[in-house]
């Protein structure tokens, strides 16, 4: 990328040119985005991860821009038509968009109508006519017939045809177009005739005879619409005002009245339905794909990132079922690191009924493995298994949870499961995937594609590069503000660790297991293929647990140890004496420690780990339990106040688990008595409310929910509250607050060209 680039990079992020210039520098010395955002904060002006990826995302857009570039100028100059103007406007452009504008007219075409008239030999007939001088045409034509040309009115209409070209190519008609586009299309879906009438099409009656504008389409509509078109129940189409746009054109092009003028008129008009209406059409079909797909997976990455920093368990010894029916419920006894110690099953449920032996055999395992807690699936049978667990006397306290098991057969069929399991079945690996799930949803999910979780809106539809490439850093930058045990972590966990590639992960692995746990951080330095950028990178998001230096079990890095050992030094004491009393970190001057290389932000973070080294970011998790009364969708009568868990946030609204093994919704117009622009602004993934059932379609399998004072009762904000605050995080924004003006999609489309391209 060319440096003349980062003060556009700058004013696009809003950050200063230092910023932008030190991001660059840093990401072409290999620094990742979570290194930067957590121990390069003098240099980035204290950027979150999410500014430092939209630089470095900016970034890669001019770098992919200067390579097209260079395309663009060799192509021209091979066809001999570069001159000096020419070559300042491709050099000085910095749109996408426009570089292909510029470039359209001679880029390699397929051969077209007016291609075929120009080797007919009508191309002065078309300057001529595109000229508007006083004459007639049609005498015109009859001096371009020969052989290819049989008379007048086909030398005129291949004039035309290269004309219609002519126009479809200027760029000044083009962004005439383009701008009618952006201000009034509107988005047309019929449906299909033929397929009107069978089942599968009657998903989307909704847009059997449907119309709007474009710009107040919301993503989940316009993804519905296109996997309609895609499965060939729907027609889509986007449409402007064709009179407007073909006058706006005329008033190009046109010079004057006489007969010339009359056939460029025809031209303009072919030139607008033929080429230029369903060029910019598509265009506009990739923008709006584009920006839909955008907040679809923003949607999806904000879910698991809530999804991956749900509260863990912890290390505490875990039996984890599998539940099912005929099939039985698959048991295994797990120890506080997630190690398989033992698995059976049990059949407490229909066709056999083995309840009694079911429970003796639950009763014993708990003791024999001094079992702390039970983790119970929450598909097929989950809620009769829960009743029956919680029916148990077992002689002591054990915390009893559903977990949330969607992905589990993913990993249960996988590679990385046959790899740790090689030994065991599939129903085996799906409940120690339950088990470990509880103890530390973190290190478990990361081995199943994302995708398969199911906390996102047409994760199938979007564009799965883009999907992958953004869910990966969402994975990425929750394991590294949580940070990781390096004696205990994965391969598959270590891999999204900063610096760490998938063969080094796998090295740290082998290393720890032909030698010891680590004791140390520098230790990790002997680890096959670590170099200094790969430690530098990595280093401070490792945690040793047991290590000597309590250091190597916080966030602080190992390249400001001597900043904390003169912090000690200064007070007469040691660094473990400045963990474990609170009273010599107060006397602590954090301006002695600023220097050239160190400031004030490096200084702050350090203390702030001092307090709590080594500290879980995540809340602690709660026993939840679902209305005893209710078990099946047969049960839920409207009216009823029931607990539940948020298992889904989309733009249309909230999933809720009540516990009847189908999710209810709760539509964005019932999350609120006042208008929610954002479901996220109100609730948060795995978060426990309370809801009114509003409506039952047992035969469609569908559960209307609300969350209105109205219908909730006042109890609903007093509740969510309570559990905001055990949850230890922000405050949710209040649904009261006035929304933010609403985005045009040009706006967003311009925001999308500046982040995405």
């Amino acid at each position: 990328m060319e440096p003349q680039y980062l003060p556009i990079i700058a004013e696009k992020c809003a950050v200063s040119l230092k910023q932008a210039n030190n991001v660059y520098g840093l990401q072409a010395e290999g620094a990742t985005i979570p290194f930067m955002a957590r121990y390069r904060k003098e240099a980035t002006g204290n950027l979150d991860e999410v500014a430092i990826n939209h630089i470095v995302e900016q970034i890669q857009y001019f770098q992919d821009l200067e390579k097209r570039k260079d395309t663009v100028r060799k192509t021209i100059e091979g066809l001999g038509k570069m001159d000096a103007a020419l070559r300042q406007r491709i050099d000085a452009c910095i749109d996408a968009t426009e570089l292909e504008d510029i470039y359209l007219p001679y880029k390699p075409k397929r051969k077209t109508r007016a291609s075929q008239a120009m080797e007919k030999g009508l191309e002065p007939l078309a300057h001529w006519l595109f000229s508007q001088v006083a004459g007639d045409p049609v005498k015109e034509g009859t001096a371009f017939m020969n052989d290819s040309v049989a008379n007048e009115t086909d030398a005129l209409q291949g004039a035309r045809d290269i004309i219609a070209e002519w126009v479809a190519e200027h760029e000044q008609a083009r962004a005439a177009v383009r701008s009618a586009f952006q201000q009034g299309a509107v988005v047309v879906a019929r449906v299909l005739t033929t397929k009107k009438e069978e089942a599968e099409a009657q998903k989307y009656r909704d847009y059997f005879e449907f119309s709007e504008a474009l710009n107040a389409c919301p993503s989940h509509r316009m993804l519905a619409i296109r996997r309609g078109e895609k499965e060939g129940f729907l027609l889509m189409d986007i449409n402007v005002d064709k009179e407007k746009s073909i006058a706006d054109l005329e008033r190009l092009f046109l010079k004057n009245t006489h007969a010339a003028a009359a056939e460029v008129k025809l031209a303009i008009a072919d030139g607008f339905d033929r080429l230029l209406k369903p060029a910019i059409e598509t265009e506009f079909r990739l923008s709006s794909k584009q920006l839909a797909d955008e907040e679809a997976i923003r949607i999806f990455a904000e879910n698991l990132r809530q999804l991956l920093l749900a509260s863990p368990l912890g290390a505490k010894r875990v039996l984890a079922l599998d539940p099912g029916f005929r099939t039985g419920c698959k048991l295994v006894c797990l120890d506080a690191q997630g190690n398989l110690l033992y698995n059976t099953a049990i059949y407490p449920h229909p066709p056999q009924n083995e309840s009694a032996k079911a429970i003796q055999t639950l009763k014993e395992l708990v003791n024999k493995y001094q079992m702390e807690a039970i983790g119970i699936g929450n598909g097929t049978a989950g809620r009769e298994t829960e009743t029956l667990v919680r029916g148990i006397d077992f002689g002591r306290p054990i915390m009893v949870f559903q977990v949330n098991e969607s992905g589990a057969s993913i990993y249960s069929a996988s590679e990385v499961a046959r790899e740790e399991f090689p030994d065991h079945d599939v129903t085996v690996r799906g409940a120690v995937s339950i088990g470990r799930r509880l103890l530390d949803p973190l290190s478990e999910l990361v081995k199943i594609d994302a995708k398969s979780i199911g906390v996102g809106q047409y994760q199938h539809d979007v564009n799965q590069s883009r999907l992958k490439e953004s869910l990966d850093k969402v994975v990425e930058s929750c394991v590294n503000h949580v940070g990781v045990d390096v004696n205990t972590a994965s391969k598959h966990l270590l891999h999204y660790v900063s610096g760490l590639s998938a063969t080094l992960a796998k090295n740290i692995v082998d290393y720890r297991q032909q030698n010891g746990p680590f004791t140390s951080r520098a230790a990790l330095k002997k680890v096959s293929m670590m170099g200094p950028k790969s430690f530098e990178q990595c280093a401070g998001f490792l945690r040793i647990p047991e290590a000597a230096d309590p250091l190597d079990n916080s966030a602080v890095h190992p390249e400001s140890y001597h900043i904390v050992q003169a912090m000690a030094a200064n007070l007469g004491c040691s660094v473990n004496e400045l963990i474990q009393q609170p009273e010599l970190r107060k006397k602590v001057k954090p301006q002695d420690y600023i220097s050239e290389n160190i400031g004030a932000f490096t200084i702050q973070d350090i203390l702030q780990e001092l307090e709590k080294p080594g500290r879980d970011p995540r809340a602690p998790i709660e026993v939840f339990q679902f209305d005893e009364t209710v078990k099946t969708m047969e049960d839920l009568k409207p009216g009823m106040q029931l607990p539940g868990i948020v298992t889904n946030i989309t733009q249309f609204g909230v999933f809720v688990d009540v516990g009847v093994k189908q999710d209810g919704l709760v539509h964005v117009s019932q999350l609120s008595n006042q208008y929610v622009s954002d479901p996220a602004t109100v609730v948060k993934l795995q978060q426990r409310v309370k809801v009114t059932v509003m409506e039952v379609d047992v035969a469609r399998k569908r559960i209307g929910l609300s969350m209105k004072d109205g219908a909730a009762g006042s109890k609903q904000a007093a509740f969510a509250g309570k559990q905001t605050a055990a949850a230890g995080k922000k405050p949710i924004p209040s649904p009261l607050q006035k929304p933010a003006k609403e985005e045009s999609f040009d706006d967003k489309l311009k925001a999308l060209k500046a982040r995405f391209k």
